[in-house]
């Protein structure tokens, strides 16, 4: 019986248990993320896994409450079972525990695009690193991002606190990974928050705005804003932006402040980045 992949519950804190079955390598709580969730790396014969899970109930310095960092758990697992996609790592199993569910994944080879702020312009950071590949390679991994969201967004999908932070490249295989999906929300919803979870280099301006519709629009701001901060400097400056001017132009009418105005659907704007050409 494997530990991980034929367990269904324990009875033990999940830390005490990965502890017991499986060499722990490293782990991420509030050092890394300020959530509450408390993720590990586990080696168990000479497979690794990547194993999130709440934290304790009793860590109280989280930005959410144990119940609710439960709940996006859940919803991760959700997202997870019914949408299957080549930047998405498999959920492999859930183990319920008495500090809720732990979600074991694949452990993935990648460094995670989103750095502190005060490491962002760090030319050995990830993200400068990814921002300096050829523009042909950038592209392939945004593209990947696209197809993703695409696919998600026909499954009925709204992307939410997505940002390079949600982002896991792979140097040595130039592949790109998506993380972190617990926040997304399934059909439109009503923005209850005012500013919401997020980077703001990457939100559009109704996630600021309490009452505001977060929908598929939304979605493609997002898009949009990743091509942006990935392929150019943040901004619609011609000069910055490593692509053709023609997918800038798709990429701005992506990030029109007006959701009107912007692609009606992920696909639809994905369709006209690729139609806009290489380069």
């Amino acid at each position: 019986m494997h530990p991980l992949l034929d367990r269904d519950a324990i009875d033990v804190p999940p830390s005490a248990y990965l502890s017991a079955v499986g060499t722990v390598f490293a782990q991420f709580d509030q050092r890394t993320q300020d959530s509450g969730n408390v993720s590990f790396g586990v080696r168990i014969g000479a497979a690794r896994y990547f194993v999130k899970t709440a934290g304790s109930a009793s860590d109280t310095s989280g930005t959410l409450p144990h119940a609710a960092r439960i709940a996006l758990l859940r919803n991760a697992m959700t997202l997870s079972r019914c949408c299957r996609h080549a930047a998405l790592t498999e959920l492999l199993r859930v183990i319920e525990s008495p500090d809720g569910p732990c979600l074991v994944y694949p452990w993935l080879d990648g460094e995670l695009l989103g750095v502190p702020r005060a490491q962002r312009a760090d030319p050995g950071s990830p993200f400068q690193r990814f921002r300096r590949l050829p523009a042909p390679t950038v592209a392939r991994g945004l593209e990947t991002i696209f197809d993703l969201h695409a696919h998600l967004a026909r499954a009925g999908w709204t992307a939410s606190d997505f940002y390079d932070g949600s982002l896991l490249y792979d140097f040595t295989a130039n592949r790109m990974y998506v993380i972190d999906l617990d926040h997304y929300r399934t059909g439109p919803f009503v923005n209850e928050m005012g500013r919401m979870f997020g980077s703001a280099r990457f939100m559009a301006p109704e996630e600021f705005r309490a009452g505001a519709c977060i929908d598929e629009r939304t979605t493609v701001f997002v898009m949009g804003r990743t091509a942006l901060v990935l392929l150019g400097d943040g901004t619609l400056d011609a000069s910055a932006f490593r692509g053709s001017a023609a997918r800038l132009d798709v990429v701005a009418r992506a990030c029109d402040p007006a959701p009107s105005r912007r692609y009606s659907s992920v696909s639809a704007f994905y369709d006209a980045w690729r139609a806009a050409g290489p380069g």
